[in-house]
């Protein structure tokens, strides 16, 4: 086996760079967010846009049109204020608004982090001359790559870029206590990794934590938009403000629910690609090792929310809950298990 120290350094290099960009691009999402809460509101279909002058659109037109004092002219403006800002909502809602500079830069400073990321990764990959997922460090680092490449990849669908602070938020934290806690110099593979199914069952697992993550996300923003489309008008225009902005919480569940299902069908060939080579490496296909258990307890989270959802009736917040407990067990598994727990899957390296 080539192992290639030089490379390895070049490639924690290029992670610390890596985080360095997505850090600035954290700080963007931030700053988009902000004046999110910054914008003045007027009630349109439920969420807030204002006129040219700040005031709320609907209301100024609607009463001036009631009293008849309102000069035909400022009914006139008032009125293709509203328009536009039933425009600019309804693009929110489809997933098309374009954003605003700090968004834009946000975003692509994700891509630039993501390019750099990607070298880091394969770098790794070529010094330890093999598939760079063998160990904690190198799953931390090919998890957070595919997380933050499936964030990318669903903007061509719809317009998801609001939740970048989520998403490069937890990226940036998972790579800084990975290079500080968990990384390890590149190490010859142990028998029972020396597969194929290394590449595809590790790798579909990471895929499918890709897409689970953002359907917790949006889960998360849901239950906040919910809350926020129960209070009065009065208590929407101080309260979670940068909130008006975002798709309903219906439109929320609908797109968490896609994206959960899709993470949820590689999952299931995760748990079952993990019991062929179970079979392969210890004779066996499933033996109550901790890690199986965790994966399979995940599975069933998943598989509940998905047919409760479906079949019973659980919309609203109850779904969300379970979309998040299900990550929350991912979470768990990714680290207590990893550290804690000793069995058959102890390839943490430290």
């Amino acid at each position: 086996m080539n192992v290639n120290a030089e490379l390895d350094t070049i490639s924690l290099v290029l992670v610390y760079s890596a985080m360095a960009v997505y850090t600035l691009a954290f700080i963007s999402y931030a700053l988009d967010l902000a004046r999110r809460s910054a914008d003045k509101p007027a009630k349109i279909d439920g969420l807030v846009a204002t006129d040219a002058g700040g005031a709320p659109a609907a209301r100024s037109s609607s009463v001036g049109a009631a009293i008849g004092t309102a000069p035909t002219a400022t009914v006139a403006r008032t009125t293709a204020a509203e328009r536009r800002g039933e425009g600019a909502v309804r693009a929110v809602r489809e997933g098309r608004e374009k954003g605003s500079p700090s968004l834009k830069v946000g975003f692509s400073l994700t891509v630039l982090g993501f390019l750099i990321h990607l070298a880091a990764d394969v770098l790794r990959g070529i010094a330890a001359g093999r598939v760079p997922w063998a160990n904690m460090y190198e799953f931390s680092l090919t998890m957070t790559l595919i997380i933050v490449g499936v964030f990318i990849a669903v903007q061509v669908k719809q317009d998801l870029r609001f939740l970048g602070t989520f998403v490069i938020g937890l990226s940036v934290l998972i790579l800084g206590v990975s290079t500080v806690g968990f990384y390890v110099s590149v190490i010859p593979l142990p028998p029972a990794l020396q597969s194929p199914w290394l590449v595809i069952h590790v790798f579909v697992a990471s895929l499918a934590t890709g897409f689970l993550a953002l359907g917790f996300a949006l889960s998360i923003v849901q239950l906040l938009q919910y809350r926020r489309e129960l209070l009065s008008l009065e208590l929407q225009a101080v309260k979670l403000r940068f909130l008006r902005s975002l798709p309903s919480a219906e439109r929320l569940e609908n797109l968490a629910y896609r994206l959960n299902i899709v993470g949820f069908i590689f999952w299931t060939f995760t748990l079952i690609a993990g019991a062929v080579w179970a079979e392969r490496a210890w004779g066996r296909y499933w033996g109550w090792d901790t890690k199986e258990v965790w994966t399979f307890i995940v599975w069933v989270l998943y598989a509940g929310y998905i047919h409760a959802r479906a079949t019973r009736g659980w919309r609203g917040n109850r779904s969300a809950w379970l979309a998040i407990i299900g990550f929350s067990a991912i979470l768990f598994n990714y680290t207590v298990v990893n550290l804690f727990f000793k069995g058959l899957h102890a390839y943490s390296g430290l």
